[in-house]
């Protein structure tokens, strides 16, 4: 069983997601040995779709554990999406048949606990949708956040 779950979360370290970049940070702790605790604000596109780009705020453990990386980060997250550049939805998007796809992966703990983006597209609405939220093999987490990115519909007036 044990070998499973490490099989399964090292499978879960090589999917391909986008990569993100640090924005800012504001420390919320004082720590007297190590590195403060934070919020960080990271960056990201959307892999598979141009123009789009999405913001993210999350907490970060600091002290000699979270130096060494060994901390596990709060579930607590915030996300931000806009568009950024002209958007063309690919066909596998635009046509429903890639809902729910991760573009976004980021471990918040040594082995197990991962933030993940989900991009959704409401076709009815012509808006893409994304859900930031924790994942822990053992258990999961309710916190999440959304955000969405109505597209204009070619040819109408902004």
């Amino acid at each position: 069983m044990g070998t499973l779950l490490l099989g399964l979360a090292a499978g879960a370290l090589v999917a391909t997601t986008a990569a993100a970049e640090e924005i800012g940070e504001a420390r919320t702790t004082f720590k007297m040995l190590g590195a403060n605790d934070k919020i960080v604000i990271e960056a990201f596109d959307d892999p598979d779709i141009p123009g789009a780009t999405c913001y993210i705020s999350r907490a970060k453990t600091g002290g000699v554990k979270g130096s060494l990386g060994m901390a596990e980060d709060s579930a607590d997250a915030s996300i931000s999406c806009h568009q950024t550049g002209p958007i063309v939805l690919p066909a596998d998007v635009a046509s429903g048949k890639e809902d729910g796809t991760s573009v976004f992966r980021k471990s918040t703990s040594l082995l197990f606990k991962k933030l993940q983006v989900r991009r959704y597209y409401d076709k009815k609405r012509n808006t893409l949708v994304y859900m930031s939220y924790s994942i822990k093999i053992i258990e999961g987490f309710p916190k999440n956040s959304i955000s969405a990115i109505p597209l204009q519909i070619p040819g109408a007036k902004p």
